[in-house]
């Protein structure tokens, strides 16, 4: 973690997956029944039967030899340069984990002190259930604020796997910020105070980009509710090109609100079920005003590395409760680092309802201030723990209903973006999929639009270990592919490798697939006499 804070951290490039999410579109999200062992408690089992020097010299001839490339970056080595042979490069990931003892939840000291735990919206409290991964919980682990010299070292855990990029090979490196989950919070309530008024306008149902407020109209209405006088709200626009067309939209609207600003300042919006104003944010401390500025400094320092290197940096998505304020972020250092080429790539789940209107608002705002827009593109890797959370706390499940309208979601963003490499080549996507009909999709489109692979606008990413039939012939035919290469010694990956088998719970049937397709091309070399040719 770059920042302390809650945080929700699973294997850093689980985002690639997306097979599992057909089973977890069913309407039971648990996968674990009450007498079924978990992965991580057969591994411990292992741990103890075994011994640590046998358990890791099996690992390594199985499970951990399968998803890990090994121990360090000198041990890796030989498979990126085994792989690069075929074409296809490497996404970097230290994959060390750690852990929390007590699996439990918490809540700052000031939210206590005020109540504010019980005063905030449902999907953005604190819950026992989900401070670890059991019960059904597979997809994450969440951990918490320690200290600033424990964020440093996480820091420099990051800048030297962007060494190792640079050194072993061009590459790109996945990581993850973590701010505040209150900060998500703000951030959605400001968006939709936005959607409210324009909706008292008459505006509801609109597209995001088409909805429009007039700033005339703006500023009375916050006068009425008393967020702001004409004067204040004039002084908003201040310095800005905001308003200069005598409207308002939704980037304007977000501009407003800078994270690089005093977040501790009091701001009034109303309750839409009260009908009375509140604190848009019950309690946002010195201290956590700190934490966050240390987070873009850590976000700025990593950059800055990576573009010195010529590694490009991937944020990582997470769960919707924390995924507005990481987006937000990075948006901000995209905005900072991208202005020459697309150094900063943000992470879009297309399993979430408002995925396209993410990626369509984050694009145009690219757009309007001249800077490269990159994305990973991938389906998600939260959907059992999201609906389960969901349905507990009593909020809308925020998951698109079926894994047909994942496949629908992530193919409408994905045209999208293509159309956008098309049309201002400033642009560029990792299409982070195991899915063959997306990459067929993806490949036609390329095609119809022009995009040529030697362009570089677009790439594919698997996992290591998985859908090699997939990435090999990419990478041969000239396509940019990566592996996620995660790496890290056996006793410290242990909670990756756990999260493996219960995020790729389908993987045997994908490899009865891929032993298909082996066996498939073993005859037909037999039956023409060539079983050692290529």
């Amino acid at each position: 973690a770059l920042s302390g804070a809650p945080r929700s951290r699973r294997s850093p490039t689980a985002p690639v997956h997306d097979e599992g999410a057909k089973s977890a579109a069913s309407s039971n999200p648990s996968t674990n029944g009450p007498h079924q062992m978990s992965e991580d408690s057969l591994l411990q089992l292992c741990q103890r039967v075994l011994g640590q020097t046998l358990f890791e010299r099996l690992m390594k001839m199985t499970f951990y030899g399968q998803f890990v490339a090994g121990e360090d970056q000198e041990a890796i080595k030989p498979l990126l340069r085994r792989n690069q042979a075929f074409g296809v490069g490497a996404v970097l990931d230290y994959s060390v984990e750690e852990d929390l003892s007590d699996g439990r939840s918490r809540t700052s000291a000031a939210e206590k002190e005020m109540g504010g735990a019980e005063k905030r919206e449902k999907q953005y409290r604190a819950h026992q259930g989900f401070g670890d991964h059991h019960g059904g919980v597979t997809g994450a682990h969440t951990y918490f604020y320690a200290d600033e010299a424990k964020c440093d070292q996480h820091m420099e855990t990051f800048l030297r796997c962007i060494d190792a990029s640079s050194e072993l090979q061009p590459g790109c490196l996945t990581w993850s910020p973590v701010p505040q989950v209150r900060f998500s919070e703000v951030l959605v309530k400001w968006r939709r105070f936005f959607h409210q008024m324009a909706a008292e306008e008459g505006q509801a149902g609109r597209a995001v980009l088409d909805t429009k407020l007039e700033v005339e109209k703006l500023q009375e209405a916050l006068a009425k509710l008393g967020i702001a006088s004409k004067t204040e709200s004039q002084q908003w626009f201040t310095g800005e090109n905001l308003g200069t067309n005598g409207t308002v939209d939704l980037l304007d609207w977000n501009s407003l609100f800078d994270s690089r600003t005093k977040l501790s300042r009091p701001l009034l919006i109303p309750n839409r079920k009260t009908g009375q104003l509140e604190p848009l944010l019950l309690r946002f401390g010195e201290e956590e005003e700190l934490q966050m500025k240390r987070v873009l400094q850590r976000m700025d320092v990593l950059a800055r590395r990576a573009m010195e290197k010529g590694v490009r940096l991937m944020v990582d998505a997470e769960q919707s409760y924390f995924q507005p304020a990481i987006s937000h972020l990075t948006v901000e250092t995209q905005r900072r680092f991208n202005g020459s080429q697309p150094l900063i790539y943000n992470t879009y789940q297309c399993y979430l309802r408002e995925a396209y209107n993410n990626v369509t608002g984050d694009v145009e705002l690219s757009r309007r201030e001249g800077w490269h827009f990159g994305t990973k593109l991938v389906r998600g890797a939260y959907m059992e723990q999201e609906r389960e959370r969901a349905a507990q706390m009593g909020y809308e499940d925020p998951i698109n209903p079926t894994y047909e309208k994942t496949n629908e979601m992530y193919h409408r963003c994905l045209d999208y973006v293509l159309e956008e490499i098309k049309q201002s080549r400033k642009a560029s996507v990792m299409v982070a999929s195991h899915n063959e009909d997306t990459v067929k999709f993806t490949l036609r489109r390329m095609m119809e639009l022009g995009i040529h692979p030697s362009d570089k606008k677009v790439c594919f990413g698997q996992l290591l270990g998985m859908c090699d039939q997939i990435t090999f012939p990419l990478g041969q035919a000239g396509f940019p592919v990566y592996k996620y290469v995660p790496y890290g010694p056996v006793k410290e990956v242990l909670p990756y490798l756990s999260r493996r088998a219960q995020e790729n719970r389908g993987f045997m049937q994908r490899a009865n697939r891929e032993r298909d397709l082996l066996w498939k091309e073993v005859k037909r070399r037999l039956l023409t006499g060539n079983l050692f040719s290529p």
